[in-house]
């Protein structure tokens, strides 16, 4: 799950809870349920940014003729690397 799907879910849960109001709907809270996917969605939220936090990055050095150096900086699922 990933950031902008973890705030649909929080967003959809806040007017499930806050937003919405029935008369009567037999076997089904809304309120339950909007407080579900606002948990789920700070979850998946939390999450994302934990992996987002912590993902390697590995390093590209580049020797030139001239002798200078030049490092570049990717993730391992940067499109870049596609031929490496």
């Amino acid at each position: 799950m990933r950031i902008g799907a973890s705030l649909a879910l929080i967003a959809i849960g806040a007017i499930l809870k806050f937003a919405v109001t029935t008369h009567s709907t037999s076997g089904f809270n809304l309120d339950t349920a909007g407080i579900i996917l606002m948990i789920v969605g700070a979850l998946g939220l939390l999450i994302s940014l934990v992996m987002l936090g912590t993902r390697r990055r590995t390093d590209i050095v580049d020797h030139t003729p001239a002798g200078t150096r030049s490092t570049t900086y990717r993730t391992p699922n940067d499109p870049m690397d596609a031929g490496y």
